[in-house]
């Protein structure tokens, strides 16, 4: 006989026991007349997918006292042979095959039609095994052994269940899952549990670091407001190190000692930086992918302090695809055959088919242009179907229009009228939202504080014994510290919750701050480079250019600091 052993990773058992039990208990199990000439074990999961099963090298970091003479793989591939050097396959349990009924069966079929029969320690088997008895007397054998498959896979599925359930309902409390993200601390409370509080295990939750917050702040209204690439945000954080201290990896090996671009987006792309936990969002069994947004669960209320609101998260979100492949800096790009720069770059948007255009040169002259490889869309004519071959339009025509917009519809008298009426209109449904959202929150927040002081009390009533009247005493100590905060956060609510249903917000503004705006004299030809397009990216400007129509379309959007817009735009042929 062969022996087919199989555990799951370090993290959920311990190998070099496991494996040794299964072997023994396979071997207890043998009839009269057979041996075990031939040693198949694996450790990992038994839900993998068959083609990726028995290539793990896990086995080498264990020092496991059996001889291998490969995984589940090795082990069909020599069934299938007509030299192999067993009949039969013996395991301790036919869970430790496959997790999945499918990808059991289908190996036990694959053994079958080599002339191998499967057989589990825990199951009945005829002393005579042979390919002849194996026609006889099925019935019961099947049965049990697919019974015991379908209870395998329910118990790794309910489990599964379970633990989702668990980190949901760890999550939505505000309960932090791994490493506080950069910019919080992690604030320590004893475990619940008795056993793990003995144990000195316990759970997080998120407060702001006084130091590193306001630069997660600072990077985001950059991102935001500048529209700045990730590299462009490190180089400026990297000028004030002492300020802006660089995250530390969990590996201190790793760390570079200063910003990088990928510190940057890492923090870009974390929504618990808005006060939401935020759970699964990686993978923890796919190379550590990121999930869809869809996939995400988020908190239904916030739990920790937030330092960034979440219109300037969302703001921030989608200005990666708009600069994707475009440098934030001014100047001549690193190619050697560069000769000059386009003022316009990652403005200008081909309207037909919604792609940047880049820049060219011809004769001398800047154009921009859009010129699509059909053999790199493939089955997607709908990008192309109507646009033409080449598009080209002459980056002075554009400057010129360009020019024309700021001076006129962003600097103009016209445009500060409109900012006055928009911002009177806008500040009063938003001061009511303010609001209603605030006196919600102190809601939910009264009822949080009321409950977690209600879950202290079943604490302190039902409070079992760990075996250290130290440890016991220093709990009892720290459930009365807590019940106190708690107290008092209760008490500072319901004063503010009066403020704010007598509050009636003022809708004036002060005009003269929009002034001057109304008196500058824009001549934007005389900017130099760099300064014109910090003024562009200031106001996220954007260019569609349609060359059917033969008409460009520019909008331009005033951000504040909250994340709202107000947005302007003209289309002139």
């Amino acid at each position: 006989m062969a022996w087919l052993g199989r555990t799951s990773t370090e993290h959920q058992q311990d190998p070099s026991l496991s494996i040794p039990r299964q072997l023994r208990k396979s071997r207890q199990a043998l009839p009269d007349g057979y041996m075990i000439v031939a040693h198949f074990y694996d450790i990992e999961s038994g839900r993998k997918e068959l083609d990726d099963r028995g290539h793990s090298r896990a086995h080498e970091q264990f020092d496991i006292a059996i001889p291998r003479d490969g995984g589940i793989q090795d082990l069909l591939t020599e069934a299938a042979r007509p030299d192999r050097r067993f009949t039969a396959v013996i395991c301790e349990s036919i869970d430790r095959v496959a997790r999945r009924t499918y990808f059991g069966t289908k190996i036990e079929y694959e053994l079958e039609q080599s002339g191998v029969l499967l057989l589990a320690a825990n199951e009945p088997i005829t002393p005579a095994i042979g390919r002849s008895q194996r026609s006889r007397k099925q019935a019961g054998p099947i049965l049990t052994r697919r019974i015991n498959q379908a209870i395998a896979e329910w118990y790794v599925v309910q489990m599964l269940e379970l633990s989702w359930d668990g980190f949901c309902e760890h999550s939505e409390q505000g309960w932090n899952i791994g490493r506080p993200p950069y910019g919080y601390q992690a604030e320590k409370h004893p475990h619940p549990v008795p056993a793990k509080r003995a144990e000195g295990k316990t759970k997080t939750r998120l407060i702001t670091d006084p130091i590193k917050g306001p630069t997660v702040t600072t990077i985001f209204q950059m991102r935001a407001l500048q529209r700045l690439g990730y590299d462009a945000i490190a180089d400026r954080l990297n000028t004030d190190l002492l300020r802006h201290p660089p995250p530390e990896p969990v590996d201190p090996r790793r760390a570079v000692g200063r910003w990088t671009g990928s510190a940057i987006r890492g923090i870009l792309i974390n929504p618990k930086y808005t006060g939401y936990m935020v759970w699964n969002r990686r993978a923890s069994k796919k190379g550590g992918r990121y999930n869809p947004a869809s996939e995400w669960v988020w908190s239904p209320r916030p739990t920790h302090e937030p330092l960034v609101t979440k219109e300037l998260f969302e703001a921030a979100s989608p200005v990666a695809k708009h600069r994707q492949g475009s440098r934030t800096g001014t100047g001549l790009n690193a190619h050697p055959q560069t000769k000059r720069s386009y003022r316009l770059r990652s403005y200008v948007v081909c309207d037909i088919c919604g792609r940047r255009m880049f820049g060219k040169t011809r004769n001398n002259i800047a154009y921009y242009a859009c010129q699509p490889e059909r053999q790199h869309h493939k089955g997607r004519t709908d990008w192309y179907s109507d646009h033409p071959k080449s598009i080209w339009v002459r980056e002075e025509l554009l400057l010129n229009a360009v020019r024309t917009f700021f001076a006129e519809h962003i600097f103009d008298p016209s445009r500060t009228r409109y900012l006055r009426t928009q911002l009177k209109r806008s500040t009063e449904d938003r001061a009511g939202d303010a609001a209603a959202d605030r006196r919600n929150q102190l809601a939910w927040d009264l009822a949080g504080l009321h409950r977690r002081q209600d879950d202290l009390i079943d604490q302190r009533e039902n409070l079992d014994t760990t075996g250290n009247e130290d440890a016991d005493r220093e709990y009892r100590k720290s459930i009365q510290r807590r019940f106190a905060e708690l107290t008092t956060a209760r008490s500072a609510r319901p004063s503010e919750l009066d403020r704010i249903n007598t509050y009636v917000p003022l809708v004036g503004h002060d005009s003269s701050v929009l002034d001057p705006l109304s008196r500058v004299q824009c001549d934007l030809t005389e900017l130099p480079e760099d300064l014109e397009r910090r003024l562009y990216d200031a106001f996220q400007l954007k260019i569609r250019y349609n060359r059917t129509r033969h008409e460009v379309a520019l909008q331009a959007a005033i951000r504040g600091r909250d994340g709202h817009i107000s947005q302007h735009g003209r289309t002139e042929g």
